[in-house]
């Protein structure tokens, strides 16, 4: 079917000559509010556009978010442990077995970290220390 200029609305199979059926028709189509709510339903709000931090909120809500959350933490406080044994392992105790918090590890190696730049002052002022001709600590002469 062509469609000329002159051709009128009306011929149209959409064409509508009538503004008043063309209400009813979209009145027909559609369910109004007062029968849903007769019905007990409401009409679904329309969709707003979510903010960043909703968006957020509702991805972190899942199942699998938080799954994926639950290992990724998981996996760092395991690494954090392990930390806290190498760096446990390297400081002195006696008995050399004794089980320690962190905060005591973390105090210890403080104290620990203090006496070796004690011992490096006195070592310096003997001329002993790293210095022309002097000999480190932990290091053999002769290298």
């Amino acid at each position: 079917m062509m469609l000329s200029p002159d051709q009128p609305d009306s011929d149209l199979p959409w064409g509508q000559s009538d503004a008043e059926s063309v209400m009813n028709d979209i009145k027909a189509g559609c369910v109004s509010d007062e029968a849903l709510e007769a019905e007990g339903k409401t009409r679904p709000a329309a969709p707003q556009a979510l903010s960043r931090e909703e968006k957020r909120r509702r991805r972190r809500a899942t199942a699998k978010y938080r799954s994926a959350h639950a290992t990724r933490e998981r996996i760092r406080v395991e690494a954090f442990n392990v930390a806290f044994a190498e760096l446990r392992k390297l400081l002195p105790t006696l008995p050399p077995d004794k089980k320690l918090s962190k905060i005591e590890i973390l105090r210890l190696a403080i104290c620990y970290i203090s006496y070796l730049n004690h011992v490096l002052d006195l070592l310096k002022r003997k001329g002993l220390g790293w210095g022309a001709g002097g000999v480190g600590i932990g290091v053999k002469s002769g290298i």
